[in-house]
């Protein structure tokens, strides 16, 4: 999918119920590409190329779909998968729902961001540029959030339908015009930049140096 915010799906995460129990060792002996080590983790790691995905799939007839990049994708892992537990002897329903636990998508807004305004004068918000360059913003309605770069460049994650993506990125670019983050480019704006993105560069290199220096004792 693309808009004027070029947003795109990174990752959905879904999940379905069979209510059937399916024998994971069954499946596990007679399948390429899956793994499963009960002693780590009680499920069965299934990874696809085509499409792009993995399942999880769990012994109480439970799937769970991470990695697809669309709707149509996430059908389809399922559909794959209901057919290899129906292969394993399992009675499975003919009919079973999914539901998106989780949509993770990026954007780009129209402007570089002042993250120290947006801090200050945007609610629900956290910012602490010393521990992670980006600053988090918990909207309400839709229920997401966000992560936001000084670049424009924005992760929106907690969405449960590709309509709530497109909303949210809507709504927050205009609250963020409301209290003027967006920045303008100048000669001293750019520099600016560079001196902070440097000051941050430094004390994480000092961190990173002295936690390397206490692990030689």
């Amino acid at each position: 999918m693309a808009n004027k915010f070029g947003i795109r799906v990174e990752n959905i995460v879904a999940s379905a119920s069979l209510g059937v129990e399916v024998p994971l060792e069954k499946i596990v002996s007679k399948m390429e590409g899956m793994e499963y080590e009960p002693e780590q983790f009680p499920g069965l790691v299934y990874r696809m190329t085509d499409p792009k995905a993995a399942a999880l799939i769990f012994g109480s007839g439970k799937i769970v779909c991470t990695g697809a990049r669309s709707l149509d994708d996430v059908k389809e892992v399922f559909r794959k998968v209901v057919l290899i537990v129906k292969k394993s002897g399992a009675k499975v329903p003919k009919e079973y729902k999914f539901q998106v636990e989780n949509i993770v998508s990026s954007a780009k807004l129209e402007s570089k961001l002042n993250l120290d305004d947006i801090a200050f004068n945007l609610e629900n918000s956290e910012y602490e540029p010393e521990q992670f360059p980006g600053l988090v913003y918990r909207m309400t309605e839709p229920k997401v959030a966000f992560l936001l770069f000084g670049s424009g460049k924005i992760v929106i994650t907690g969405a449960r339908s590709v309509k709530d993506v497109n909303t949210a990125v809507e709504k927050v670019s205009r609250k963020l015009k409301a209290i003027g983050a967006f920045k303008k480019e100048t000669p001293e704006s750019i520099e600016e930049d560079r001196k902070k993105e440097a000051k941050i560069a430094s004390k994480k290199a000092a961190k990173e140096a002295a936690a390397a220096a206490a692990g030689k004792k």
